[in-house]
């Protein structure tokens, strides 16, 4: 089992769970974060530092968010790790908590 970021990462982007993670496992892209499955330990410490809640154990993600476990898998390979805290998009505030924010992401 890994954990998976989900959709109500999209335009928000906290960098929280980045630093609780003890094998980097984040990857960074224009606005969102994803997990590698493959270098998830299944630690569970970033699943409570998320201010989004958009982190799930993989047999945990709400239903209609299942695409994004696939997603995470896909673009921790393109994306580049992230092992640092950065600030939070500019308008993540106002982001976190809307729904279909989907077609906002950018690859």
């Amino acid at each position: 089992m890994t954990f998976v970021v989900t959709e109500n990462c999209i335009k928000c982007k906290f960098t929280d769970c980045v630093d609780v993670c003890p094998v980097d496992c984040f990857h960074e892209g224009p606005n969102f974060l994803v997990i590698d499955p493959d270098e998830c330990i299944d630690c569970t410490l970033c699943e409570p530092e998320c201010p989004a809640e958009a982190i799930f154990a993989e047999d945990e993600v709400p239903e209609g968010q299942e695409i994004f476990i696939q997603l995470n898998a896909d673009l921790s390979k393109k994306w580049p790790v992230i092992s640092e805290v950065k600030d939070p998009l500019p308008d993540a505030d106002d982001w976190n908590g809307k729904q279909n924010k989907i077609e906002l992401l950018e690859k």
